[in-house]
């Protein structure tokens, strides 16, 4: 299946999000010290440190997984590229949240995601099944492509969806941590968070070619929830995407939040993409989950902290 195809094409993106400039955040976030609870923790540095720092600003690993939980990771490794193409998240951003929930009492961590390309190349090339192996051994990396790992829920608030299949190891109060890259997408502009999310069900092509691929993703953020999402933009496809290869950069940092729309809404404007500064009020999935009620998307409205890891 290819994740390029459907929905909105690259210059109608760069028309709406040029039509929708007036509509961009006014004023500046507030930045805060380490002592104050941030809504948002943006770390510069090395994936692993930078991961590392990001949960210590948040308050610690321990205020979203508990001593005994079942936790899934949601990294993006839906394509057979290694970091360098920046279409995958960094293996160590995966190792360090694995560590971390490892060390606050995890009873079980799986390393999920439902790969558009084929399942072993993709576990190989990324390199994140190779590195949580060696640095937290236990840990479960899997590509999973069989329907059976599926199962049906519906979708009570849905627009354009009633029911989707999805993970069943989501499922059962298992803690959802959100590990996304940043990088372009030729349907939705960027995908980060929320887009991340398609790689959590069965039916991807659905959202491609049946019904707006933006409503669709706004439906699914009412009933996937990541506790956590913690953004990977140590490198940023900023053109190209979703699998590259295109204009990567380097802003190395993490973000990372509870409310995805808030992270997603920092990190569209770390770069430029296709050549262009945005807001996230100019990404049509994270204005309609914001207009739901799924989070703030308004940058200047949230306690921030920034730091170098």
């Amino acid at each position: 299946m290819n994740g390029d195809r459907g929905g909105i094409s690259r210059r109608q993106f760069l028309m709406a999000t040029a039509a929708g400039a007036a509509i961009g955040l006014v004023g500046n976030p507030v930045f805060l010290n380490a002592a104050d609870e941030p809504d948002l923790a943006v770390i510069s540095g090395e994936p692993a440190a930078a991961a590392r720092k990001a949960l210590e600003a948040l308050g610690g690993i321990s205020r979203f997984v508990k001593q005994g939980q079942r936790v899934v990771i949601k990294p993006n490794m839906s394509f057979a590229k290694s970091p360098d193409f920046a279409a995958t998240t960094h293996p160590m951003v995966v190792v360090a949240v694995a560590r971390a929930c490892m060390e606050a009492g995890a009873r079980e961590i799986l390393v999920l995601d439902h790969t558009l390309q084929r399942a072993e190349l993709c576990l190989d090339r990324t390199g994140i099944r190779d590195a949580c192996k060696q640095h937290v051994p236990g840990v479960h990396v899997l590509a999973l492509q069989d329907r059976k790992f599926f199962q049906e829920i519906r979708i009570p608030q849905g627009k354009v969806l009633n029911r989707v299949e999805v993970l069943r190891d989501i499922l059962d109060n298992t803690a959802l941590i959100s590990v996304p890259v940043a990088k372009s997408h030729s349907s939705t502009g960027v995908s980060l968070g929320l887009k991340g999310l398609m790689g959590l069900i069965w039916d991807r092509g659905s959202f491609h070619y049946q019904f707006d691929i933006n409503q669709g993703i706004a439906d699914l953020a009412t009933v996937i929830r990541p506790r956590l999402t913690i953004l990977d933009a140590t490198r940023a496809l900023a053109s190209g995407g979703p699998g590259g290869p295109g204009d990567v950069r380097k802003p190395n940092l993490v973000v990372a939040g509870a409310d995805p729309v808030a992270v997603d809404s920092y990190g569209a404007g770390i770069v430029p993409w296709y050549g262009r500064n945005f807001k996230g009020r100019q990404v049509e999935h994270l204005l309609i989950a914001h207009q739901r009620g799924l989070g703030q998307i308004d940058v200047e409205k949230l306690k921030i902290y920034k730091g170098i890891a």
